[in-house]
């Protein structure tokens, strides 16, 4: 068992693929989930100070960080879902029940397992939220284009420079608002996740069928859901259809945040969080 104060790194062979995770600390269980730009580290600010009351769990996300996208054994024949990765990976740990707490598409992701596993979920912290079977409006999104087009291009540093500039520092503030060091964490995760090569015939993750979108009523934990001020218009709305359609959800706005926000403002972030789960 772990400790507060010291964290375990491992690997498990899951479902197809091989999935990196930290442990720390001891208590109930709390599953980080990083978002589509970064890895396991985007959780730095949160691991070690949840560790001082939970079991803290973070991995990289099939595909991302350290976590492979498929074993060479199953290279280009199998199916898979993230959230059969998460269920397995639980399995591993041998955890029964948790907290999950997702950013971005980790939240997306941790709405996905709240349904397809409702009798495992204690709590589900939506933060910077991605929601399954939302579409988002495209022309808001003009350097999203541009980010598509320098990637085909084969050109991965414009790319980073403009999701910097989208996510991390959002379509109203200038990228110098977020502190450097917040831009280079950023910077050096995405960067890694844009760099990796692709592997050949891989299959794409399955979707929850029926999608949440039409589903939020049915999620049953006690549910917070995070927002910074200065995200995208979408993802604020689908903070908004989450705090109005999964029962009894709580909002809370962060203040001078974008998509980062647990990086931005670490000490209010984690305050609000263990503040929840306290409460539970």
């Amino acid at each position: 068992m772990a400790d507060a104060g010291r964290s375990v790194s491992g690997a498990a062979q899951v479902n197809g693929t091989l999935l990196r995770y930290d442990v720390a600390g001891e208590g109930h269980p709390l599953v980080l989930i990083h978002g589509g730009l970064e890895d396991r580290r985007v959780w730095d600010d949160q691991f070690n100070t949840f560790a001082q009351h939970y079991r803290v769990i973070r991995y990289d996300v099939r595909g991302y960080g350290e976590s492979l996208l498929v074993t060479p054994e199953t290279q280009g024949t199998q199916t898979y879902s993230l959230r059969q990765d998460l269920y397995e990976l639980l399995q591993f740990l041998e955890v029964e029940r948790a907290y999950l707490l997702g950013q971005s598409m980790g939240a997306g992701l941790a709405a996905d397992f709240s349904l397809a596993h409702p009798e495992m979920v204690d709590a589900f912290i939506s933060a910077a939220p991605g929601l399954g079977g939302y579409e988002f409006i495209e022309e808001e999104y003009p350097l999203e284009a541009q980010i598509e087009d320098a990637l085909a291009e084969g050109d991965i540093a414009r790319a980073v420079d403009l999701t910097l500039q989208l996510w991390t520092a959002g379509p109203q503030r200038p990228l110098e608002a977020v502190s450097p060091a917040v831009r280079a964490r950023v910077r050096e995760m995405t960067l890694h996740n844009f760099e990796r090569p692709d592997e050949e015939n891989a299959a794409q993750p399955q979707p929850l069928e029926p999608h949440p979108l039409s589903r939020l009523a049915e999620i049953t934990a006690p549910t917070m859901v995070m927002v910074g001020d200065q995200d995208v218009r979408d993802i604020q709305r689908i903070a908004n259809l989450l705090a109005a359609y999964v029962p009894g959800a709580r909002k809370v706005v962060i203040p001078d945040t974008a998509h980062h926000l647990n990086m931005e403002r670490p000490d209010l972030f984690n305050q609000l969080v263990l503040d929840f789960l306290a409460s539970l």
